[in-house]
């Protein structure tokens, strides 16, 4: 595990005015904390947000494929091709990386002369984490859980040059309305969106991404995050990409080791990038709706639970007044769920629970519910 020490805590993060908070002496949290951490073998993994399934034939094939051209050396190009041609994009627009954690330690090297930098908080806390083990003195904006974690743009400082936030928000899987994410975008600020569960989230009436911004290139200084590596099962590959300015991405591209995509991770990105992948994303999105209902409905029915926030991707997060201790007693039972004291704006009374089958999610809530009522 990493300490925060060694990640999180070379400067101090302040927090802004009005900003709730669990209580002025709450600890700085561990940023360098995440759920495969809890997710040990043995224990049913609750913690991680990655898709359990095996993976299709279309996406595995050519991942092996690849294996037998590892005496060259990487090649990109059709990969980003492939990428910009998803979302209606010049290649020159796209920047591939070794996952999307790695496009945020670009961002906080290539932007060091930035003045205000503002993280949205609760949020994936790598974002933070890299800004200030480059030197960043960070901000935090923390949304309030009693208004349902929703963004107001007018709480981001104006004079703010860079501004980070998620979408839908990793813990909280709240969906952002496109038009307040557009809100916060200006010239002479760089504008992060981290859209690495855009692909688990359905609406309506749309065919695809609701309230992405990934197909934007009309917003001055935006730069989308995105992620492989949660619908498709690849945290292990580590891949991802960056959508921006093609001025924007060479600063970022600059600062980047060479090739740091591997040739599979290549061949996973193109993969994924083509109609038939996009085609079975929306449809592991509407199953995803279905099983999201379920465990709502479950949890729903425990008293003392809460879910906090309108849950729109991969995991829910709950309120239960003692739910660290509730957590360490899931382990003893067998189920690993998220720990949330580790996200600045949360605290220990915070789990962040996955999104699995029905019949794993009823038994995990039987558990919970039994270690309640005891």
């Amino acid at each position: 595990m990493r300490t925060q020490s060694s990640r999180g805590g070379a400067l101090p993060s302040d927090t802004l005015p009005g900003s709730p908070a669990d209580s002025p002496a709450a600890p700085e949290p561990d940023l360098g904390h995440h759920g495969d951490v809890e997710a040990v073998p043995g224990l049913i993994d609750l913690a991680v947000n990655v898709r359990q399934a095996p993976m299709p034939d279309w996406l595995a094939d050519p991942i092996t494929a690849a294996l037998g051209d590892l005496a060259r050396y990487p090649h990109s190009a059709a990969a980003r091709a492939a990428v910009a041609a998803r979302h209606g994009r010049p290649p020159a627009q796209v920047l591939l990386t070794a996952g999307a954690a790695e496009g945020f330690v670009l961002i906080a090297q290539a932007l060091r002369g930035v003045r205000r930098p503002v993280v949205v908080h609760p949020q994936f806390t790598e974002a933070e984490a890299a800004l200030r083990a480059a030197g960043h003195r960070v901000e935090r904006v923390l949304l309030d859980p009693d208004d349902g974690f929703r963004l107001d743009p007018a709480r981001v400082p104006a004079d703010a040059d860079l501004v980070l936030i998620g979408n839908p928000t990793n813990p909280t899987s709240v969906l952002h309305p496109a038009v307040d994410l557009a809100a916060l975008a200006r010239p002479g600020r760089v504008l992060v969106v981290d859209e690495a569960f855009a692909d688990t989230t359905l609406a309506p009436g749309v065919a695809g991404e609701p309230e992405s911004l990934a197909a934007r290139s009309d917003l001055p200084g935006l730069l989308v995050v995105r992620s492989l590596t949660k619908t498709w099962g690849l945290a292990g590959l580590r891949v991802g990409y960056l959508l921006g300015a093609a001025d924007l991405l060479d600063r970022l591209a600059a600062v980047q080791p060479l090739w740091p995509v591997s040739t599979p991770a290549l061949a996973a990105a193109t993969a994924c990038a083509g109609p038939e992948a996009v085609r079975a994303e929306r449809q592991i999105a509407a199953d995803l709706a279905t099983d999201r209902d379920h465990l709502l409905a479950r949890l729903a029915a425990i008293p003392g639970v809460r879910v906090v926030g309108r849950p729109a991707s991969a995991f829910v997060l709950v309120h239960h007044p003692g739910a660290d201790a509730v957590r360490r007693t899931l382990r003893d039972r067998g189920w690993a769920v998220r720990r949330g004291d580790t996200f600045p704006g949360l605290g220990p009374d915070w789990l962040r629970i996955a999104v699995r089958d029905p019949a794993t999610t009823d038994a995990f809530t039987t558990v919970l519910a039994e270690i309640l009522e005891g």
